[in-house]
């Protein structure tokens, strides 16, 4: 049963890293709030077909905390793919993978920021390696970028995507006791609906791009492995190790992402994206290991990459 779990967190985690490489391949084939759109769309059809029953009997639930769960869905869902869609036409691929190694950071500070969470001298460590980390694949490898404000403008982007999943992750633990695929369902249909304003806009500025048969394929790619079987398998790994020990696999996320990446797209790994991948990761690693005993309950769930 474990060595499934780990099967399971594995595959999650390389479906929601391929979630980048597919918005890069989307280029030219059909436009980022397309995308957001059809996904969602599609996910939401496929999530319905197994959660229809449970949905039923969850929804006196439902009906009383429908504003919470449109919230996760608008900003986990449809607002974090919406800006690493379009951070994918202005920076790599390999970028945007690594920028998502700053989520349990930004996690970290804002549960100590508003709920005082305990912190430890090596969670300090950590996170500010993750930090740097962050910061120098933004920065292209060179940190004075950065004090000249000289951002680029898909780092910049995802950086409001980690920032948005973040917040998304920090409200679940008010989460409404409910069956999973009803946590998955209505968000998702949130997802759906809040995507059409940004599909709208895409429209009036003339970037819209209806997907070719490419497109379309990357489209179901997002829906049905970045959207559905990723939830599922994490979700199933969390049943079977427990949320925090199945929570940090999702730091495989930027490390599948950038590999696929430079095997798919071609993209060159260079040297600071090794010692920023390095960063990110051990300084997560050391905060994991360096955490207080007794911490705030876990807000870990499924990634909406």
């Amino acid at each position: 049963m474990q060595f499934a779990a780990y099967i399971c967190l594995v595959v999650a985690a390389m479906c929601w890293g391929g979630n980048t490489v597919a918005g890069k391949l989307a280029i030219g084939h059909v436009s980022p709030m397309m995308l957001t759109s059809i996904r969602w769309f599609l996910a939401t059809a496929l999530i319905a077909a197994i959660s229809l029953p449970q949905l039923k009997r969850d929804w006196p639930v439902v009906r009383k905390n429908l504003p919470l769960l449109f919230f996760y869905g608008i900003v986990g869902y449809t607002l974090f793919n919406a800006m690493l869609y379009s951070a994918v036409k202005y920076t790599t691929a390999i970028n945007v993978a690594i920028e998502q190694a700053g989520i349990p950071m930004l996690i970290f500070l804002l549960n100590f920021i508003f709920f005082r969470t305990g912190v430890s001298l090596a969670q300090i460590i950590g996170f500010a390696m993750t930090l740097l980390g962050v910061a120098l694949t933004a920065a292209h490898g060179n940190l004075t970028t950065l004090l000249q404000l000289g951002l680029n403008r898909g780092d910049g982007l995802m950086l409001v995507a980690v920032a948005a999943y973040s917040v998304y992750t920090i409200f679940l633990r008010w989460k409404p006791p409910l069956d999973w695929r009803t946590l998955m369902a209505v968000p998702a249909f949130g997802a759906m609906l809040s995507a059409i304003p940004l599909l709208i806009w895409e429209n009036a500025n003339g970037e819209a791009r209806l997907p070719d048969g490419t497109g379309w394929m990357i489209a179901v790619y997002t829906a049905i492995f970045a959207s559905l079987m990723a939830q599922v398998f994490y979700i199933k790994g969390v049943e079977w190790l427990g949320a925090n020990r199945a929570a940090l696999f999702i730091n495989l996320v930027p490390v599948f992402g950038t590999l696929l990446s430079v095997v798919l797209l071609g993209e060159k790994l260079q040297l600071f994206h090794v010692i920023a991948l390095a960063l990110a990761l051990g300084g997560i690693a050391i905060a994991e290991k360096g955490r207080p005993k007794r911490v705030a309950p876990a807000t870990a769930t499924a990634v909406a990459d």
